[in-house]
């Protein structure tokens, strides 16, 4: 086994020095592990077989959907809206654009489930625009960064989706509940940040809507913001699953923008669907790929020898469980999240459960650590189109992130701590016992 989980850590490391794209280094390191133990043919016949197993999934159906339906919405006028509604609620408050920026990336994120799209279509827009009021453009940046994450933890989320497919079974309508709490207290605690730093450096104040542009404005959002009420109480009520509520997501934006908003003319959705395609070719050769490096550690019995080494080293859970922290925020700075979701998931699950966390707890937990991972650097994937967006440095951004990474952590504390957080709603509607 020593062999194997060297060629394994060493050839991974090297393919991720040498910049090949992670699902091939991914597949590659899988491939040179079995070959120290089984013979060419059937350990390419293994690769082969446990890569089409590991996509055999019905669940795995509702992510091309949600990923069209985040581009439906990236493309109808979305973000536009969700913006002049965030305004109208927090606008006049003191760093209210900051506020705006936060709420808005919350809620596009949560409607596109993803957290570069977030990042592209309300940092496209707010950035430029706190920047023209007076704001600092590395702080702009830097909230709406940070902000685009929490999107992952409220659903429709795809990588929830993927958690529940590592773990064996956890329920998916329980996860997506169970991230409502953990991903609006982060939202909050950014906020929290936001007012403090704002009131220090004396950002300007905007002024009060008046009564009816409020008005307006809300009802021009309301069809947008609907979309979550639509699949999440289709889950929990029963009247769909999680994968029906997919595609139930693509009829509605299709609607919205298409019928609706006329934003999304008929003649662009041929280029959508290509890049939907493209996209979830990219999630599901990841998925695939880290499938079989799964199977392969289980194999060669790595899960089971990390779970017990992380046991022996101390009788504190606490010390434990901050480990395994530690861990996560690590990985999550140097690896995608769905595959991080697929390999680190069998080798902690054992461990937490052990220590008397529910793998509910655990998915909300690891999904957190891994959505700082996407704003660190060296690899944070939002870090990098943020920085993009505003043409500005990585180094530029670490100044005004750091209480933000400050917030994050106290919030990822708590929800490890806390198990109410995570389990309090879906224990309330009946998802868990």
């Amino acid at each position: 086994m020593e062999v194997a989980v060297i060629v394994l850590l060493v050839s991974f490391l090297i393919l991720l020095a040498l910049n090949v794209p992670i699902s091939i280094s991914i597949g590659a390191a899988t491939v040179l592990t079995m070959l120290c133990t089984i013979d060419f043919d059937p350990a390419m016949i293994t690769m082969a077989q446990r890569m089409a197993s590991g996509i055999d999934s019905f669940a795995l159906l509702a992510i091309p959907f949600f990923i069209f339906s985040g581009m439906l919405m990236g493309s109808g006028g979305i973000a536009r809206r969700i913006i002049d509604f965030a305004r109208v609620l927090v606008g006049m408050l003191p760093g209210g654009l900051a506020f705006v920026n936060i709420i808005s990336c919350t809620l596009f994120g949560s409607i596109s489930g993803s957290a570069v799209a977030a990042t592209s279509a309300i940092g496209g827009f707010m950035i430029p625009s706190m920047t023209k009021e007076g704001y600092d453009k590395n702080f702009n940046t830097a909230v709406t960064v940070a902000s685009s994450t929490t999107g992952l933890l409220i659903p429709p989320s795809n990588i929830l989706i993927v958690f529940s497919l590592a773990s064996g079974g956890v329920s998916i309508a329980a996860l997506f509940i169970a991230g409502y709490l953990p991903g609006l207290l982060l939202a909050l605690g950014l906020m929290i940040v936001c007012g403090i730093w704002a009131k220090a450096k004396g950002y300007p104040v905007g002024e009060k809507p008046t009564l009816k542009f409020a008005l307006q404005k809300t009802l021009d959002a309301v069809p947008s913001l609907f979309l979550i009420f639509i699949v999440i109480g289709g889950i929990i009520s029963g009247f769909f699953t999680a994968t029906e509520a997919s595609a139930v997501a693509v009829l509605y934006s299709l609607l919205l923008s298409c019928v609706v908003y006329k934003e999304v003319k008929w003649g662009e959705l041929p280029a959508l669907l290509t890049k939907s395609v493209e996209t979830t070719a990219i999630v599901m050769f990841l998925i695939a790929a880290s499938s079989a490096m799964s199977w392969i550690m289980s194999y060669q019995n790595i899960p089971q020898t990390i779970s017990q080494a992380l046991i022996t080293i101390s009788d504190n859970p606490l010390l434990i469980l901050l480990t395994i922290n530690l861990i996560l925020l690590a990985v999550g700075a140097f690896m995608d999240m769905t595959p991080a979701v697929l390999i680190f998931t069998p080798i902690f699950l054992p461990v937490v459960t052990e220590l008397g966390m529910s793998p509910l707890q655990f998915g909300i937990v690891m999904i957190l650590n891994l959505c700082i991972g996407l704003c660190t650097p060296p690899v944070g994937s939002v870090l990098f189109v943020g920085a993009s967006i505003s043409k500005t440095s990585i180094t530029a951004l670490i100044r005004p992130l750091m209480p933000m990474y400050l917030m994050m952590f106290v919030v990822l504390a708590l929800v490890t701590l806390v198990p109410a957080i995570s389990e309090f709603l879906p224990r309330a509607l009946g998802l868990i016992e």
